[in-house]
């Protein structure tokens, strides 16, 4: 089982990005897909996730800048960010679990009952 993310960098003020995760190993259409991010060594917020494209889930300092997409064809989960400010420098990782079940903030890349996978995370810096 392996969650590899990617597209992460450095990016001004203002700027984009999109993050893209890659699963294999497992059901990828069974599964639920989320976003989480680490700033400063602190645990892991949710900044959203993906069920259905009627089901989904934002926190609320991303909800209009951020968006989750899932490609089943692809096994990919992409996570476009616009408007990036300096606050969401983070290490962002990708999960794989039940979306009802995922907790809002909790120690990066533990397994509970409903996360089941984890991605090793990418970096993004956003400079002002």
């Amino acid at each position: 089982v392996e969650l590899v993310e990617s597209g992460g960098g450095s990016v001004q003020n203002g700027g984009s990005l999109r993050l893209s995760c890659t699963a294999s190993g497992f059901t990828f259409d069974d599964s639920d897909m989320g976003w989480y991010r680490q700033t400063q060594g602190n645990e892991c917020e949710l900044v959203g996730s993906f069920s259905s494209p009627d089901h989904t889930y934002y926190d609320d300092s991303v909800k209009g800048r951020f968006t989750i997409a899932q490609d089943n064809a692809k096994n990919t989960v992409s996570l476009q960010m616009t408007n990036l400010k300096p606050e969401d420098t983070a290490v962002y990782y990708c999960a794989a679990g039940q979306a009802s079940l995922f907790k809002l903030l909790v120690p990066c890349r533990t397994l509970y009952s409903g996360m089941n996978y984890w991605g090793k995370g990418t970096r993004v810096t956003v400079s002002s």
